[in-house]
């Protein structure tokens, strides 16, 4: 297992801030993984693995082990009468893989493209797009289970999933996620749920994944800067959830208030209420919020984590005087 001593970490957080690791290692294999785990827990200082950085805000420089997840690998399990079960290594391009899942003819996956980060991630974050949920594509996943010193698998219940949540974020100092599986029916259905996706292909009648994943990948274009142009971590807070009540008072309030049902409660557009108070387009010194979309906060260039993590307070403040409603961080913070 290699090590580098004071690493720069701004090409691995899609942000780009500027700070450093004491010590940065790669993990390429199952046995790096438990070599690194092994001797972080003996130095008795803190560690973390990270993917592809993409929903990280990194507010100051990394005391003790510091990990980048590079296992690689994917493939077909396994095959069933009706279901396909894949797998890719913690390692892998999220983007990439789903893509590679098309092109080798196992569709399922086409709503869920071009959000960044690594294979790994997805499950910890129990990610979701343009009306597809993680969940509803996940087999199980293998992880090295720090409490029990090795290798266990992950069903679906294991994970306890929830909207964004999973048991990764309860006790995000146990496991290491190395491999996930996911099942996927062989008699396809688009998912068209998402208002967008319905409109564009309300009556085509030959529809084929590709055309959902290449549309997808248009929207999400228009909407969200390119990292490597601008940095950035996507979506920065939850669109948070609220009671049947409190959704029919602001409505009143709010005729156009942008919401959807969910259960027994509604989940309301975080864009949206952050627009509203009129952050979209600021500026706060090195920092901001993106033009096009008030949900993504950015760095223009020499920012810091501190700075976006000022300008991410000031607007949940707002929301909260203005809604009554508390926004929730989504990347992963260290300050």
């Amino acid at each position: 297992m290699k090590i580098d001593l004071h690493a720069s970490l701004r090409a691995h957080n899609t942000f780009g801030f500027d700070v450093s690791a004491s010590h940065l290692a790669y993990l390429e294999s199952k046995s790096d993984v438990v070599e690194f785990v092994s001797q972080a827990s003996s130095s008795k200082q803190p560690w973390q693995v990270f993917g592809g950085g993409s929903n990280l805000v990194l507010a100051k420089d990394l005391p003790g082990y510091t990990a980048l997840m590079q296992i690689k690998g994917k493939s077909l399990l396994k095959e069933s009468p009706t279901h396909f079960y894949i797998q890719a290594m913690a390692g892998e391009s999220w983007h990439e893989f789903v893509e590679w899942s098309l092109n080798n003819g196992y569709p399922g996956l086409e709503n869920l493209a071009l959000i960044p980060g690594t294979v790994g991630a997805a499950p910890i974050q129990n990610i979701g797009a343009y009306g597809v949920e993680l969940e509803e594509v996940f087999d199980s996943l293998e992880a090295f289970d720090r409490n029990s010193q090795e290798f266990v698998t992950l069903n679906k219940q294991d994970c306890n999933f929830s909207y964004r949540h999973s048991i990764f974020k309860e006790e995000p100092h146990r496991y290491v996620v190395v491999s996930v599986c996911f099942v996927l029916p062989k008699q396809w259905q688009a998912k068209l749920s998402y208002a967008e996706l319905t409109k564009v292909f309300a009556n085509q009648q030959s529809l084929k994944p590709i055309d959902i994943f290449n549309q997808v990948c248009a929207i999400r274009r228009s909407k969200l800067p390119d990292p490597q142009a601008i940095g950035n971590a996507g979506s920065f807070f939850h669109n948070p959830l609220v009671s049947d009540d409190l959704y029919q008072q602001l409505k009143q309030q709010f005729p156009q208030l942008v919401a959807y049902p969910n259960g027994d409660q509604w989940k309301l557009a975080a864009g949206w209420l952050i627009d509203q108070c009129g952050f979209k387009g600021c500026v706060m010194g090195r920092v901001g919020v993106y033009e096009k979309q008030a949900l993504v906060l950015v760095n223009h260039g020499g920012g810091t984590g501190e700075e976006l993590l000022k300008l991410a307070e000031q607007i949940k403040k707002k929301v909260k005087e203005t809604f009554g409603v508390s926004l929730t961080v989504e990347p992963v913070i260290f300050n």
